[in-house]
């Protein structure tokens, strides 16, 4: 593949206009490091309208490193409660507390470190948030790679499938050296607002003259065809005496992993009991995963201790089916047994 990098002049044409137009975040008035990698590590699959609102939740309650390594992963899953994907809370928490061990415990003294490379030997820590997080924090020249500059190099190539290596390769060639957090965010910047996945605004394109695919853009990329799993789960919600759910914390390396939540029953319908009553199916999508759970609810008293969900880190899913079972009336309520 041979890859004409940008010229000069349209280098300085994004910047201008990311100097100009680019989105008023908070991260992006800040330097500290802590701050940015938290944004980076949100923004991986939480769409930046929703990732201002746990971004900033998060800072209010772990506004250092210290703080976040000293606290509990309960805690840490309860305050990304709705952000999803909560593996990247339960890395987070791991990544903080090997930030503070000493450095003669193969730790690092308690900061973030600066260098890609180092960054890259932290829990939850890729490429792309290596790259992000030493270009932005600390100005280190490396290039990001991530959706939107993909689908930005392959409309300026006129590409259906550039290989991440080509990709790369031709974010490396575009580095502003200079100014590398800048010219990465603007990249971004402009593949989030302008050089859209579905409504590209071409005729507002900074760098629209050297772009080969302004007149089909669309065409470009190829779409990634992502295949999703239809899943049928079954749960059956208890109370206790005092009206709390009968609800357990799931294993850690398990779907909603840390999260706490009524039993999940996949495949088979269990035997249902004559005390239990139906009261509707929750649907529920993730990346990979189209969920359709049937649930129940024990109109008699659990013999079981139950917990109060609002002290404890639960999943959309899970928080979906509680408010199902309360809107239903149905149940063992206290108000209605003895």
């Amino acid at each position: 593949m041979s890859v004409v990098a940008l010229s000069g002049l349209s280098q300085e044409k994004l910047l201008e206009w990311y100097d100009e137009h680019q989105r008023d975040l908070p991260w992006r008035k800040t330097d500290d490091p802590w701050a940015i990698l938290l944004s980076e590590i949100l923004l991986q699959q939480t769409q930046v309208s929703r990732g201002l609102i746990y971004w900033k939740r998060m800072m209010d309650t772990f506004p250092t490193i210290q703080s976040m390594a000293e606290s509990s992963v309960d805690k840490v899953l309860k305050a990304w409660e709705g952000a999803g994907y909560y593996s990247r809370a339960r890395r987070l928490h791991a990544l903080s507390q090997l930030v503070m061990l000493p450095s003669s415990k193969e730790g690092f003294d308690g900061s973030l470190p600066s260098s890609r490379d180092a960054l890259l030997s932290l829990p939850g820590i890729g490429p792309y948030t290596a790259a992000a997080v030493s270009s932005i924090a600390f100005g280190q020249p490396f290039a990001c790679v991530d959706g939107n500059i993909r689908r930005v190099m392959a409309r300026q190539h006129q590409m259906t499938e550039p290989s991440n290596k080509e990709v790369q390769s031709w974010a490396d060639e575009q580095l502003v050296r200079q100014r590398p957090g800048d010219w990465n965010q603007a990249l971004m910047e402009l593949g989030a607002t302008i050089c859209t996945p579905k409504k590209p605004q071409c005729h507002l394109c900074p760098v629209n003259s050297s772009c080969l695919g302004r007149e089909t853009a669309t065409n470009y990329p190829k779409p990634k065809k992502t295949k999703v799993k239809e899943i049928t789960l079954w749960t059956c919600v208890e109370f206790d005496a005092d009206g709390n759910p009968v609800i357990h914390q799931r294993k850690q390396d398990g779907l909603f992993g840390g999260l706490w939540g009524p039993q999940l029953i996949e495949g088979q319908k269990p035997g249902k009991n004559g005390d239990d009553d139906f009261v509707g199916i929750v649907s529920h999508k993730l990346s990979h995963r189209a969920m359709n759970v049937h649930v129940f609810v024990s109109t008699e008293q659990s013999q079981k201790t139950g917990r109060n969900p609002s002290n404890l880190a639960l999943s959309v899913l899970d928080q979906k089916i509680l408010g199902l079972v309360r809107e239903s009336g149905k149940g063992y309520t206290p108000d209605t047994k003895s």
